[in-house]
């Protein structure tokens, strides 16, 4: 009894702050459902509710809208292509990097490490225009591989995978390598499915900053046919300023994806806090 009354307050903090980050979320997809002059009364109502009557009233037509009419919908398609191409891709790469770093000893490695971690300490605008400048150089400019191959590498990512895999057993590795397993065998055999809860975080990171990048497809992307979701969402705002009903409808589409990876990564988040990289 005496404990629970210690953690009174600290339920209720955390009751304040789901609130806070979950009333807007609500407050959002409501306003995407109402019609246009329902959205501004005098009393504020959460539900989508016809002003004058005050009866149930919600509607589609925002949504239809924003598909169908501003472009939204290629964009979207757009977003989930740069997306299922380039996280996949980057997942790859980053692990067989961090693979190299942990387990593979050569000539400079450590301190090709620290030279790596170092470059996390320059800010991402200040590389903006040489960025920009090899993708013009490489032919890849207002395209979607100039959004998809200058991030195909993640330092920060590098620097995860490589803790998680020092911390696994490297009892496992020497023993493959004496039963004749080679570098690719045992990095897609024991480190991976090893790392999967690691992997899991890395995925769902990458697919959300990917998802919601604005600045890299801002300056790369000219053609409006290849605007990406951050890109017509900012078009739809700038457009529809004063018809928020659109603009929710654009948001909340906008979130659908991050929600289903949430949703299908959330046990392996999980298992990666309970458990360690090596199941008994």
């Amino acid at each position: 009894m005496r404990s629970g009354l210690r953690l009174a307050p600290v339920y209720a903090a955390l009751v304040v702050l789901a609130a806070v980050a979950v009333v807007p979320f609500v407050w959002m997809l409501a306003t995407s459902f109402k019609h246009g002059p329902d959205i501004y009364t005098k009393v504020p109502s959460l539900l989508p509710l016809d002003r004058r009557t005050g009866e149930w009233s919600p509607t589609l037509e925002n949504y239809s809208y924003v598909l169908d009419i501003s472009g939204f919908g290629q964009a979207f398609l757009n977003s989930l292509w740069v997306c299922l191409v380039l996280v996949p891709g980057k997942l790859l790469l980053d692990a067989f990097a961090a693979y190299a770093f942990a387990r593979i000893p050569f000539p400079g490695r450590d301190g090709l490490f620290v030279v790596l971690l170092a470059g996390m300490m320059v800010p991402t605008i200040t590389l903006l225009v040489p960025r920009v400048h090899v993708t013009q150089q490489l032919g890849m400019f207002d395209s979607p591989w100039g959004l998809i191959v200058p991030n195909l590498v993640s330092v920060l990512d590098i620097f995860l995978l490589r803790q998680f895999f020092r911390s696994l057993p490297g009892e496992l590795e020497e023993a493959a390598l004496i039963d004749g397993a080679g570098r690719m065998q045992i990095f897609w055999r024991i480190i991976l499915p090893l790392s999967k809860p690691v992997l899991a975080v890395v995925t769902i990171t990458s697919f959300i900053f990917h998802w919601n990048d604005l600045v890299w497809p801002l300056v790369v992307l000219n053609s409006p046919d290849l605007y990406t979701l951050p890109l017509a969402l900012q078009q739809l705002t700038s457009q529809w300023a004063g018809r928020a009903y659109y603009i929710m409808a654009g948001a909340s589409l906008a979130v659908v994806p991050v929600v289903i990876v949430l949703l299908v990564f959330q046990r392996r988040i999980l298992a990666g806090i309970a458990f360690t990289g090596l199941k008994s």
